[in-house]
């Protein structure tokens, strides 16, 4: 088992959350990918997007996987402004490679804020640390695991 998808798992235990992640035949690094895979909607797939502040510190925005973050938004929550983090930055930061960001078990926790659209869900799939494993759970429950921030951030 790689160091990544440990990580998830024991960060899924940790927060209490009775879930298992799950390998998909094929690789979940997009969203429709992982839409497919778990054979739901698209905006049930929870898209881990890490931005950049120009202090240098790292803001993750969890959205639904048919949505796109709203820099100029996202930027009014971190109250600095953002840019894309480089994939290096990234690495360092979460431990996971682009396409297995997961929403919790970073090495080092970012402020975190979660896409309102998110919650019209029962369940939602996220990345679980590798581009070909994804785990259910409940939005709400994802939310409090992650200390992440229900706001409107983001646009379809």
């Amino acid at each position: 088992m790689s160091k990544s998808l440990a990580r998830v798992k024991s960060a899924l235990h940790a927060a209490g959350i009775d879930s298992q992640p799950i390998e998909m035949p094929g690789e979940t690094r997009t969203a429709q990918q992982a839409a497919d895979a778990a054979g739901c909607e698209l905006d049930q797939i929870v898209k881990s997007i890490l931005f950049q502040g120009s202090s240098g510190r790292l803001f993750l925005f969890l959205t639904a996987g048919g949505n796109q973050v709203d820099p100029e938004l996202a930027s009014q929550l971190a109250t600095e402004p953002l840019g894309r983090a480089e994939i290096n930055t990234v690495r360092q930061v979460t431990g996971f490679a682009i396409g297995g960001v997961a929403p919790l078990g970073h090495l080092t926790p970012s402020p975190t804020w979660m896409d309102r659209r998110l919650l019209d869900f029962t369940t939602v799939w996220a990345a679980a640390g590798t581009p070909r494993h994804i785990f259910p759970v409940c939005p709400k429950t994802l939310s409090q695991a992650s200390l992440a921030r229900i706001a409107d951030f983001s646009v379809n």
